[in-house]
Order: C-alpha cells, then structure tokens, then sequence
C-alpha cells in the first residue's frame, strides 16, 4: 500500500471513529448513563492511555524532541486542549436536545467559522471561492437541520450548544495545525487531551461525582475515550501530514454521513430526503473551500 493511500484511510478511519461517537454517547443517556460521567470517563481514560504510551515512545525515541519539551509548549496545548473537552461538553449536551443528524450538522459550522478564523489570522489564504463555499455551507446547514421542514420543532438549547461546540472545535483545529508543530504527535495529543480533561473537571464539576463510577468508566469511558480521545487526533496528525490539509479536510468531512447513518441505524431517527440534499451540499461545500489549496503531500 502506498503511502498516499495509507494517508487517506488514516483520515477516513479517525473521521469515522468522530462519526460514530454522539450516537453512542446518546445510546448511553438513553441507558440511563448522565452525560457528565461519560464526559469525564472518556477523557480520563484518554489521559491515562496517553500518558503510558509517551512514555513507551519516549523511551523508544530517545530525540531532542521528546526530552526538551519546553514548559511554554506544555502549557499552550494545554490551554487550547481546553477546547477539546469544552467541544465534546457542548456537543453532547446538544443532542440531549435535539438528534444526532442535526447535533453533527451544527458541530461542522467549524466549516465557515474556520473560513472567518483564517479571515483574521491569515487574511491572504482567503479567497473568493472559500467566502462562496462558506454561504453554501451555511445553505447545505438550514436545509440538514430541517428548517424549511413543517413538522419539526427547533429546540433553541440545542442550536445553541450545537453552535458552541462548532465555535470551540474550530479552536481544536487551529490548535492541531498552528500550536507546537515541532513536538512528536503523540506528544501533542497528550497535552491536548490533558487540557481537555482540565476543562472537563471544570465545566461539569460536582456533577462528575454524581454520576462517575467505574461502572462508567469500564462499560462506556474506554469505548469513548478509545474513539473519541485517542484514535482520532493520533490518526488525524499521522493522515494529513500525508495528504495535505485540502485532500485531508474533504475525507474528514466523512464525519457527518457517517454520524447521520450510524444515528439512523442505531437511534432509529429518521433522515429526510431534505436532509441528505443538505448534507450533500455541505460536503461539496467542504470540496470548494479545500480544492484550491493546492498542498503538495509530504513523502512518508
């Protein structure tokens, strides 16, 4: 297998790995598990397993890298990582109100805020097809979210926190491609998540020891945690490299028909013919603003 083939599917592995996690995170409030206990178990769990595997790596490697991570990079992914645990905690409060078809939907608003973000950082990468790619977004999202539909309510909680979590995503990913890109991924990540369990413990507080138990933690923390905290970013950072952040972008965006399906099959909600017009117009939404990159990939 070549290594441009091997980049595209660790990209769509850790998308669909993404795509897979509201349903089942709603599966599990469904079962009577509270959202602040299974927050907190797949961070923990992610945490735990970071930390033993860069120390295994660390000692397998022994480069400069590793030994000279400064206290200033530690520190900076911690702090952007905050928007790891604050996006999941958005997301999965979303879907508490409306269904994963639409929670995903509202997450991919990162699509056009991350067009705005580049607008003010690095105003020369924005064009006019990324500006046009951002409206039809925009467009692809009200006909996905059902609101040209008649019967469907719109609870304002979950746009909200829908809205929220897409806001602090795109902080996740201008942290994944802009902070401490000299480090190791696995270093990275670690910090990453360190700050997403910090921001986890802060934004749920006492209600983590109301509902965390290690029942929790075995039955859903460590499916979560695996899929959610650690076969994603370490995919993602191993994948776009690889391909290039165009190329990388569209195959991520696989995440919202997987999530779509993987509710369908699991949840048994019912997707529109609408919604799939909209989902569609999203995702070619995503090819516009990427296709004229340009990136050349990086030799494995």
């Amino acid at each position: 297998m070549n290594a441009h083939l091997k980049g595209v599917l660790f990209v769509a592995i850790g998308a669909a790995s993404y795509g897979v996690l509201a349903t089942f995170v709603k599966y599990a409030n469904n079962s009577g598990f509270g959202t602040a206990g299974l927050a907190f178990s797949q961070y923990l769990f992610g945490a735990l397993l970071l930390t033993v595997l860069a120390l295994f790596f660390s000692k397998k490697s022994k480069t400069i890298e590793i030994e000279g991570v400064s206290l200033n990079a530690k520190v900076k992914l911690m702090l952007f990582g905050t928007f790891l645990g604050l996006t999941s905690s958005f997301y999965y409060l979303s879907i508490q109100y409306v269904p994963v078809s639409v929670g995903i939907i509202l997450l991919m608003q990162t699509i056009w805020m991350g067009v705005v973000l580049e607008f003010f950082t690095a105003r020369a990468l924005v064009n006019k097809t990324k500006i046009i790619g951002a409206i039809v977004a925009i467009v692809g999202t009200m006909l996905a979210a059902k609101v040209f539909e008649n019967d469907i309510e719109l609870n304002l909680k979950g746009i909200g926190f829908g809205l929220l979590a897409a806001l602090c995503f795109t902080g996740t990913m201008y942290a994944t491609s802009r902070v401490a890109l000299h480090l190791p991924n696995i270093i990275r990540t670690q910090y990453l998540v360190y700050g997403g369990l910090i921001s986890i413990i802060l934004f749920w507080n006492l209600q983590i020891l109301q509902e965390f138990n290690w029942n929790v933690f075995i039955t859903w923390g460590i499916f979560l945690g695996f899929f959610g905290t650690i076969l994603p970013p370490l995919l993602f950072n191993k994948g776009f490299p690889i391909i290039g952040t165009g190329l990388g972008s569209i195959i991520a965006a696989l995440e919202i028909p997987i999530s779509v399906f993987s509710a369908y099959l699991v949840l048994n909600e019912a997707i529109s013919f609408l919604q799939w017009v909209g989902i569609i117009i999203i995702l070619l939404a995503v090819i516009m603003i990427n296709s004229r990159k340009n990136q050349k990939p990086i030799k494995a």
